[in-house]
């Protein structure tokens, strides 16, 4: 197994996509701590491992509160010896979308980068101060296509804050990369498209602009278009996403940092 004998912290673990990585990191022999805010969704989660015949336990965890992360990581370490693998997967506020931002509110702005870049850079901040003594480890940071689109997707999407949050998170693994590498830690942002799975299931109204037009689309417009812009005419599994991360998370990786993975199915190339 990938992951046999490593201890992963997986923040958001509550979430589709922190659930989905945690039960890869599980199957691939992981011992995973599950951290977030509603006890409800990391227990889930956690009883979902341990029928499979993995190792969970959940924590409720505020990762925007600086002591709370400290502390709980703390408790990780001294429970389980060490921590191996940090996964951040803390909800970057996808929602606050779809305003140009010359009409979005500060509040709007700036909420995705308080949750993005805050979380990431604490969670991976606790992370590093313990990996560094025992000369490895590995941080897996979660952007998503919004932080690279193209001209015309830009103007479909306006992404606002999300956008540049997503922006920020991936430089911030750069930064680290460099420097923990010395130290024996690698560091790798995980950047998918959108998932399918992730998405409400109620049909809303959006406002989209598409090449310089204002028109009105729905969500099941979307799917299509974001397909046919895709290399693989699909979008990203969760399934996907947890296996990337585990196989990242891996020795098998161990010539990988300071980079972004490109989980996108082809929507960003290069």
């Amino acid at each position: 197994m990938l992951l046999e004998g490593k201890n992963a912290v997986v923040y958001g673990g509550g979430g589709k996509v922190g659930g989905a990585v945690a039960r890869a990191f599980a199957r691939e022999g992981a011992r995973v701590f599950l951290a977030g805010r509603t006890m409800e969704s990391l227990e889930a989660v956690a009883v979902d491992i341990t029928a499979a015949g993995g190792s969970a336990e959940a924590a409720e965890v505020d990762a925007l509160d600086e002591q709370a992360v400290e502390k709980h990581l703390g408790e990780v370490v001294q429970e389980a010896g060490s921590i191996d693998v940090s996964f951040n997967a803390v909800w970057i506020r996808g929602d606050l979308q779809g305003t140009p931002l010359a009409e979005m509110s500060r509040e709007a702005f700036m909420g995705p980068l308080v949750t993005g870049a805050t979380t990431h850079f604490l969670t991976a901040r606790a992370a590093a101060r313990r990996m560094v003594g025992r000369g490895s480890g590995v941080i897996l940071t979660l952007s998503t296509s919004a932080a690279a689109l193209s001209g015309r997707d830009r103007k479909f999407h306006r992404t606002g804050g999300f956008g540049v949050a997503c922006a920020a998170i991936e430089a911030l693994t750069k930064q680290l990369a460099a420097e923990l590498g010395p130290r024996g830690v690698r560091v790798v942002c995980l950047r998918p498209d959108a998932i399918p799975e992730t998405w409400p299931e109620e049909e809303t109204r959006e406002q989209a602009s598409e090449a310089g037009r204002g028109t009105e689309k729905t969500v099941s417009d979307v799917p299509a278009y974001m397909e046919g812009g895709t290399l693989l005419g699909r979008l990203p599994t969760l399934a996907e996403v947890g296996n990337a991360a585990a196989f990242v998370a891996s020795d098998r990786a161990s010539a990988m940092t300071g980079t972004v993975a490109n989980l996108t199915c082809g929507s960003i190339v290069g």
